[in-house]
């Protein structure tokens, strides 16, 4: 994960524009987007990136794979020793070029609140 500034990416890389068959926009206005993401067992997304900072609601999560831009894994929830439930809500920095991978037998699917300013 990474905090670079949210131009540091290329515009086609936004989550709605490189991965939107993942990402649905719930709200948005000029200080926040609400997205409903959502990687189904066995989908990888498209490489993409969240430019913001984030409130992250998990209602259904599973074993999962992040990767950066270039496939070396940066995450793998198989290995972590912090567990992520459903019902939890975490905070989570702009994130840099990456996709992922459901590993498991279950949806994965996070509402963000993405804070623009």
């Amino acid at each position: 994960m990474t905090t670079e500034p949210d131009n540091a990416w290329p515009d086609e890389l936004d989550a709605m524009i490189a991965a939107p068959e993942h990402h649905t926009v719930l709200f948005e206005n000029d200080r926040v987007r609400v997205l409903d993401s959502r990687v189904k067992p066995g989908e990888a997304t498209p490489i993409h990136t969240h430019r913001w900072p984030a409130v992250l609601q998990i209602l259904s999560t599973s074993e999962f794979i992040r990767y950066d831009a270039d496939g070396k894994v940066i995450f793998d929830s198989r290995e972590s020793k912090t567990v992520m439930e459903s019902g939890q809500t975490v905070w989570s920095p702009p994130l840099a070029p990456h996709f992922v991978k459901n590993m498991g037998g279950s949806e994965i699917r996070v509402i963000s609140v993405e804070l623009k300013d």
